[in-house]
């Protein structure tokens, strides 16, 4: 507050309390008249949940909708043309890009919640986090209204990096197309993937969030990647049979599987476990007599359940991804990204651990 600070010196004259008091008073009436402006305004839709409360999934405007046309814009004739362009097409609506329809399962799962935990903030908070600048927000903020979505807050940092914003959003997971962007999140400690469209249009379950998860690297460390790259299979197998009872490290997607069996267990407090609109799939390339039993276990001793567990052998994933349908599938390979999109799925590159030596992210 004025006037509070000592030690500078300063022989300017202070207000008095009272005076200090009153403006302090003045203030609080104000915004309580504001609050209650909007809040009369939005009475209709629910208000979002703060941020300590929600799972935050922060997504960029080039994951959300498909701008590559515009991309193609800015990279050839730079920023100012880009933005022109952006204005003039503001009335022409954004076709959805690769995070859009798991932004729109994550919406149904809120509604399923709010029906079940009407007074419960513990629920997705979708946030637009994006390097635009704001002139562009009146085509973003047409298309979200166009297709329904419920992002009510948008971060535009006009070329900014946005990792500052994902830490004060408490961000649980973060969603772009700018795998530089990815990186520098992941080193930050925010779970974080580069997104990828499909090759094919493939249909969505509407009814429920269907999220795939590779093991190594995405959910666990990459502990035991290094092992194979290091010292080869036979060596890793050995490894995982005498480490079966103890726990594998945490990878970077760990704290997001977690938050999606929590909401999980909203729905299975109420008797909806058959109805759950939330189902989550481990597909991994390790063998489940070789090197099964340690993944297991681990997640047994995180307390945590995944719905269906595939172990591949080193079968490509794209096949079984195909019958999944998932609405996202993290992998911290490119050579696993390649063959699901190839087959239609919508996957997301997780650049972290040993991996990425090999296969860069582009």
């Amino acid at each position: 507050a004025p006037g509070t600070m000592s030690g500078s010196g300063s022989e300017e004259p202070q207000p008095s309390q009272s005076a200090e008091d009153d403006l302090q008073q003045e203030a609080e009436q104000d915004w309580e008249a504001a609050k209650a402006f909007y809040d009369n305004l939005v009475t209709q839709k629910p208000r979002p949940p703060k941020p300590q409360n929600a799972i935050t999934v922060a997504v960029s405007s080039r994951a959300l909708f498909n701008l590559v046309e515009e991309r193609q814009i800015y990279e050839e004739h730079g920023v100012e043309k880009y933005v022109e362009y952006q204005q003039k097409n503001e009335n022409v609506i954004l076709k959805p890009g690769p995070a859009f329809y798991f932004v729109k399962a994550l919406e149904h799962v809120n509604a399923r919640l709010l029906e079940l935990y009407p007074d419960d903030e513990e629920r997705f908070d979708i946030v637009l986090m994006t390097n635009n600048h704001a002139q562009v927000g009146v085509r973003l903020i047409n298309s979200i209204n166009h297709y329904g979505l419920t992002i009510e807050r948008f971060c535009m940092t006009g070329g900014e990096s946005p990792i500052g914003y994902l830490t004060a959003y408490l961000t649980n997971l973060y969603l772009s197309a700018d795998s530089d962007k990815v990186q520098e999140a992941i080193k930050a400690g925010i779970a974080s993937a580069t997104m990828f469209t499909a090759s094919k249009d493939v249909v969505y379950s509407d009814t429920q969030l269907r999220v795939a998860f590779d093991g190594d690297a995405v959910i666990f460390s990459d502990e035991s990647e290094q092992i194979v790259k290091e010292q080869g299979l036979d060596r890793f197998f050995e490894h995982e049979q005498l480490n079966e009872n103890k726990p594998l490290a945490q990878g970077p997607l760990k704290g997001f599987l977690e938050d999606l069996g929590k909401l999980q267990k909203k729905f299975y407090a109420k008797n909806e476990r058959l109805n759950c609109p939330i189902r989550t799939y481990l597909v991994t390339a390790r063998s489940a007599a070789s090197s099964g039993a340690r993944v297991l276990k681990t997640l047994r001793s995180w307390g945590l359940e995944i719905d269906e567990a595939l172990f591949l052998a080193g079968a490509p994933k794209g096949p079984i991804l195909v019958k999944i349908r998932p609405h996202i599938f993290f992998d911290d390979q490119m050579f696993h990204i390649e063959g699901a999109q190839k087959l239609g799925t919508i996957a997301a590159h997780v650049p972290y651990g040993v991996g990425q030596k090999h296969h860069k992210s582009t």
